[in-house]
């Protein structure tokens, strides 16, 4: 005969723990929700089990969703479909109205995200700036070019006086 523990908090493996829920966010999840009670070591783990069987029945469902309609990408209407499949319609309607406030952030990130827009600074006012460090790094390229060119003229006329003071050196013997 099994034991329930067994059945509801199976051993430790190290390949599950790949796919569970990090401890941590758990006990924060527990702890926000019911801060005045104290959960035993064992019922933490029943949660995150339970957590985590949850995410796999749901993602499954949805995955076979997807596969129905021929798509490669398991989206939000997958997920929200396989809720009702499964009888969670109580979670669906949570879960779509988590989903419009996501899109309502990311619409709201993105409309906020313009960094011109940011900075305060005309955009004309920026392209000025910018032409102006293009200039100057141009300048400073052709100070360090002609820099060059003046220490290899030096060192080509002191070859040549060396070659040429050699070659009358020679001429004496």
């Amino acid at each position: 005969m099994s034991d329930p523990h067994d059945e509801l908090c199976p051993p430790n493996n190290p390949e599950d723990d790949e796919l569970t829920l990090p401890r941590a966010s758990i006990n924060k999840i527990i702890k926000e929700l019911v801060p005045s009670i104290r959960v035993a070591n064992e019922s933490r783990e029943l949660i995150l089990n339970c957590c985590t069987e949850f995410i796999h029945l749901i993602s499954s469902e949805a995955n076979e969703v997807c596969n129905m309609r021929n798509k490669k990408t398991i989206n939000a209407e997958h997920v929200l479909e396989a809720l009702d499949r499964l009888g969670f319609r109580d979670y669906k309607q949570e879960a779509e109205a988590v989903l419009n406030d996501c899109k309502q952030v990311a619409a709201k990130r993105r409309r906020q995200s313009t960094r011109l827009e940011n900075l305060g600074i005309p955009e004309e006012e920026l392209l000025r700036q910018q032409q102006e460090l293009f200039a100057k790094a141009r300048e400073e390229q052709a100070a360090a070019e002609q820099q060059q060119w003046y220490s290899l003229q030096q060192n080509a006329e002191l070859y040549q006086r060396q070659t040429s003071q050699d070659e009358d050196d020679s001429d004496d013997y």
